[in-house]
C-alpha cells in the first residue's frame, strides 16, 4: 500500500513544485541570489519520477526507496537539489519497514531518518534554510507519535508546521529578512509536502495549479509564509567570493577518503557537498577554479554530467527578471490580452509577433491543464483575456480556466489549430468590447479550412474505409482522415488539391514541423506553387512535433 501511495503521489507533488518553480526562483537569495532553486528542485524531483515510472507494477517499498535514492542522486541539481535528494533518501529509507497501514510512528521514524541523512551531508548547516524546516517537521512528527495521532492527523500537522517554519526562516537568516523573502528551498519543500499529503489522503485542491488546500490551518500557515514575501531585486549585491557553481556525478574506481575529499572541496570554495555511496556520488561546490575540482576528483574515478554555472550571470538574469516583473506590474492593465497554446517554438514566435501575451506549451499529445491555462491568464496584465486553445482536446480545459478566473473577464475562441489562431488574431478590432472581439474572431475561424499531415502509429481506416497501416502518411482535412500515402510531400499536395477542388481559396498558410528539414520543406513549397499557381503561399517554420506539415486555406 505505501509503495503504491508513493508511486501515485510523488509525481503529483513533483508537478506542483515544477508549476511554481519560477516563483520559488524569485525567492532565491541564499547562498547566492542566482534564481535557480525552484528549477533545480523540480529537475531533481523529475528524475525521481522517471525512475519510479520505470519500476514494475509489483515493486516493493525497498524497490521504491532504491529508485528514490538513485533517481534523486543522479538528477540532483544545485545546492537545493542535492540537499533535497538526501531528504528524499532519508524519508524513503525510513519507510522501508513501515507498517500497513502507515501510522504516525512510521511517519516520525521516516523524518528522523531524513534529518540524520540530510544533516550528515551538509558540513556547515545554516539555520533558516530547508534543513531547519526539515528538523521542525521531524520534531512535530515526534509530537504526533507521542500523542498517538492517526496518520492523517499527523500528516496534516506536519504540513502546517512546514509552512509555519518557512514563515520563521527570515528571523533566523538575516539575508532573507534584508531581502524580504522566506527561504526558497524551504518554501519548495513545503509545497512538495503539502501536495503529496493531499494526494495521499485523497483530498482535492481548492486552488488548482498551486499548493493543494485541505483545511483552514494549512490555509493560514501558507498565508503566513506568503505574508513574509516581498521579492526585491538585488541591485546592490556585491557578489560572492566564488563565481562558479560546480556540480557533477562521480563514479569512483577505487576507495577514497570521503572526508579528505570534502576538506579539499572546502578549500576550493563553499557550499561543498559530497553525497552518495561507493561507487556513485554527487559532487557540488561553489568555486573559482572548477578545473582544479575536476582534476582532483579524477584521481579517484570518472566524472560525468558536469554542470558549471556562472553565478554572477545568473544573479544578473534574476535581477533583470524581477525588474521586468515590477515594471509590468506598475503599468496600467490594457483592455485586452491573449493566451494561446502552441506545440512548436516557431508557432509560438509567430503568435507572439501577432500580439499574444503568453504562449502555453501544448498540443495533441501534451494537453496543458486548466491550472496551466489559468496561470497564463493571470500573467497577462489586461482587463480581459481571450484564450486560443488551438486543439479540440484543450478546449474544455480552456473553458474551465475561463470560468475559474474571477479577477478579469476571460473568453475562449474555439480554435482547433494554430493557423486558425492566426486568422482569428487578424480579425481583432482595436478598442472593441470583449464580446465583439470574440464574435469577430470566431467568425474568422469559420472561414478557415485546415489540413494536417502526420504518420499513423497504429492500423486504422480512413474516412472512406481505406486501410491505414502503422507508418503510413495520413492527410487530415478538417479533422477527417481523407488521404493515405507513403510520402509527406505527395500527401500534402493531394490534400491541398482536394480542398481547392471542393472550395477554392486564395491564401495557404503552411508550417513545417520539427522533423521536416529546410530542404524538404522548400521542395514541398516549390511543388505547391507549381501545382497551385493561383494560391498565395505563406510558409513558416512551426517546429511542431509529430506533424511534418500543418496548413490552412482561406
Amino acid at each position: 500500500m505505501i509503495a503504491k501511495t508513493i508511486r501515485t503521489c510523488f509525481p503529483i507533488a513533483a508537478k506542483a513544485v515544477a508549476d511554481k518553480a519560477e516563483d520559488i526562483n524569485k525567492l532565491n537569495v541564499f547562498p547566492v541570489p542566482d534564481g535557480d532553486t525552484g528549477t533545480n528542485m523540480s529537475l531533481t524531483l523529475a528524475s525521481v519520477v522517471k525512475e519510479l515510472t520505470a519500476l514494475p507494477a509489483d515493486a516493493t517499498m525497498e524497490d521504491i526507496a532504491a529508485a528514490i535514492t538513485h533517481g534523486s542522486l543522479m538528477g540532483a541539481r544545485g545546492n537545493s537539489g542535492v540537499i533535497t535528494s538526501q531528504i528524499l533518501r532519508g524519508v524513503a529509507e525510513g519507510l522501508v519497514d513501515a507498517s500497513e497501514p502507515v501510522g504516525s510512528d512510521d511517519i516520525a521514524r521516516a523524518f528522523r531518518r531524513a534529518v540524520k541523512v540530510a544533516f550528515q551531508a551538509v558540513r556547515k548547516p545554516i539555520e533558516g534554510t530547508i534543513l531547519t524546516v526539515l528538523r521542525d517537521v521531524s520534531t512535530k512528527a515526534d509530537e504526533c507519535e507521542k500523542k498517538k495521532l492517526s496518520a492523517a492527523d499527523a500528516l496534516d500537522a506536519i504540513v502546517v508546521e512546514a509552512y509555519q517554519s518557512v514563515a520563521r526562516t527570515p528571523d533566523l537568516l538575516p539575508v532573507l529578512k534584508e531581502n524580504g523573502v522566506v527561504d526558497s528551498g524551504a518554501f519548495g519543500f513545503a509545497i512538495f509536502m503539502e501536495n503529496f499529503v493531499v494526494a495521499a489522503l485523497g483530498r482535492t485542491s481548492k486552488v488548482e495549479g498551486f499548493s493543494a488546500t485541505f483545511d483552514a490551518d494549512a490555509d493560514s500557515a501558507r498565508a503566513g509564509a506568503l505574508d513574509r514575501v516581498k521579492i526585491e531585486a538585488n541591485d546592490d549585491w556585491e557578489g560572492s567570493e566564488f563565481r562558479y557553481c560546480n556540480e557533477f556525478l562521480f563514479k569512483a574506481e577505487r576507495r577514497f577518503d570521503e572526508d579528505e575529499a570534502l576538506r579539499f572541496l572546502a578549500s576550493m570554495g563553499d557550499c561543498e557537498l559530497l553525497v552518495g555511496a561507493y561507487p556513485d556520488y554527487k559532487v557540488h561546490v561553489h568555486s573559482n577554479t572548477p578545473n582544479l575540482v575536476l582534476e582532483h576528483m579524477l584521481q579517484f574515478g570518472q566524472v560525468y554530467e558536469v554542470f558549471i554555472h556562472n553565478m554572477d550571470l545568473e544573479v544578473a538574469e534574476r535581477t533583470a527578471k524581477i525588474h521586468a516583473d515590477q515594471e509590468a506590474a506598475s503599468e496600467p492593465a490594457k483592455p485586452l490580452g491573449f493566451v494561446a497554446v502552441a506545440a512548436g517554438s516557431g508557432e509560438a514566435d509567430i503568435l507572439v509577433s501577432m500580439g499574444v501575451d503568453v504562449v502555453v506549451s501544448g498540443g495533441q499529445t501534451m494537453n496543458p491543464s486548466t491550472a496551466d491555462l489559468l496561470e497564463a491568464v493571470e500573467r497577462v496584465n489586461a482587463e480581459a483575456v481571450v484564450i486560443l486553445p488551438n486543439n479540440g482536446n484543450i478546449r474544455m480545459a480552456a473553458e474551465a480556466a475561463a470560468s475559474a478566473c474571477t479577477d478579469k473577464r476571460v473568453a475562449v475562441v474555439p480554435t482547433k489549430t494554430v493557423p486558425q489562431a492566426f486568422s482569428a488574431l487578424f480579425a481583432v478590432m482595436p478598442d472593441a468590447e470583449l464580446d465583439d472581439v470574440v464574435e469577430a474572431m470566431t467568425d474568422a475561424v469559420r472561414e478557415v479550412r485546415d489540413g494536417e499531415v502526420t504518420c499513423a502509429v497504429r492500423d486504422s481506416k480512413a474516412s472512406d474505409d481505406t486501410p491505414i497501416h502503422a507508418g503510413d502518411v495520413m492527410g487530415i482535412i478538417d479533422g477527417s482522415i481523407d488521404i493515405v500515402g507513403s510520402d509527406v510531400k505527395q500527401v500534402t499536395l493531394d490534400c491541398i488539391a482536394r480542398m481547392q477542388d471542393e472550395e477554392e481559396g486564395d491564401t495557404l498558410t503552411i508550417l513545417a514541423g520539427s522533423d521536416l528539414s529546410d530542404e524538404d520543406f522548400a521542395d514541398i513549397i516549390d511543388a505547391i506553387e507549381q501545382a497551385q499557381p493561383d494560391l498565395e503561399v505563406d510558409a513558416h517554420r512551426g517546429e511542431q512535433p509529430l506533424y511534418p506539415v500543418i496548413f490552412s486555406i482561406e
